[in-house]
């Protein structure tokens, strides 16, 4: 008797807990009626965090498998993609979560419809930019370390974001490139094939100056400079007779286009230096002006 007593009180104190419990999940804020209406109470906001927590975690460990064998570049590429493939995932995990909580999200997507065309025309040139980054980063078109010139600007990447690029320039200036313009503009990759570039120092010689002698010293210019690689080999071209000038152009090959600058410089300094020692005349344009006297009568 004693012990269906217990039972009955047992059963009595549970039913009161889990009526307690359930009462408070309920507990929450109610707008609209009909079924169009919405119900937001305690027990769905645990839901949806609890969901959120098991996505995260999820995420996070598909993540971590998927890049354990990628280098440290590619790995940075992939976290920039996987961010914008989160933010989907979380709304996708949002709106189901709801939607099996039975809460009608109908009238909710179709305002989200409404609102998403409105923000995607306002931020049409932002979805290019992402669009553009995850481009850049599933085709590899571009990498960090790539040498790049845009508008006349020569850069070196450092970084590449989903929405950004960044690269240096030669004065230690940063220049911010929006990824759309590697879509829809013509961008110049110095090292897209591979990391050594031929480039070249023109200069003009005097008319009757030993175009031999001229081919010998360009080359000797370029002899003990360890910044120019001896393969391929450099060479020089008769180019072109000038109008005040014989053109040559010495051609090297360097590895880092992107201190070519300096690398001219030296050349062009060694190349006076020879042409003076061996009376090689670099000529200046000349012209000839005749002035004719009217002898007609006043």
């Amino acid at each position: 008797m004693q012990s269906e007593v217990k039972e009955k009180i047992t059963e009595v104190v549970q039913v009161d807990i889990w009526g307690s419990i359930k009462d408070f999940l309920n507990l929450g804020f109610h707008w609209g009626e009909g079924p169009d209406s919405i119900h937001v109470t305690i027990g769905l906001a645990l839901l949806v965090f609890l969901s959120f927590m098991i996505t995260s975690y999820i995420l996070v460990w598909s993540r971590k498998i998927y890049t354990r064998n990628m280098s440290d570049t590619d790995t940075q590429k992939f976290i920039s993609v996987f961010k914008f493939i989160k933010y989907i995932v979380y709304i996708i995990v949002v709106f189901t979560v709801l939607s099996l909580a039975g809460v009608n999200v109908t009238p909710v997507l179709a305002a989200s419809a409404a609102l998403l065309v409105g923000v995607g025309l306002a931020l049409q040139e932002l979805f290019q930019d992402v669009l553009g980054g995850i481009f850049i980063i599933i085709d590899k078109s571009l990498l960090v370390g790539d040498i790049i010139e845009i508008n006349g600007k020569v850069g070196r990447v450092i970084d590449i974001k989903l929405r950004t690029t960044r690269a240096i320039t030669r004065d230690d200036k940063v220049f911010i490139v929006p990824n759309h313009k590697f879509i829809s503009d013509t961008i110049y990759n110095y090292t897209q094939n591979h990391k050594q570039t031929r480039e070249f120092v023109k200069v003009g010689v005097a008319y009757g100056s030993d175009t031999q002698k001229v081919k010998e010293l360009l080359l000797k210019s370029i002899e003990n400079d360890n910044r120019i690689l001896k393969r391929p080999k450099p060479f020089v071209l008769f180019e072109d007779f000038g109008d005040s000038a014989l053109i040559f152009s010495i051609y090297f090959f360097i590895s880092d286009s992107f201190i070519d600058p300096g690398i001219k410089s030296d050349i062009r300094f060694r190349i006076d230096q020879l042409f003076r020692e061996h009376q090689i005349t670099i000529p200046f344009p000349q012209r000839d002006v005749h002035i004719y006297q009217s002898n007609k009568p006043s």
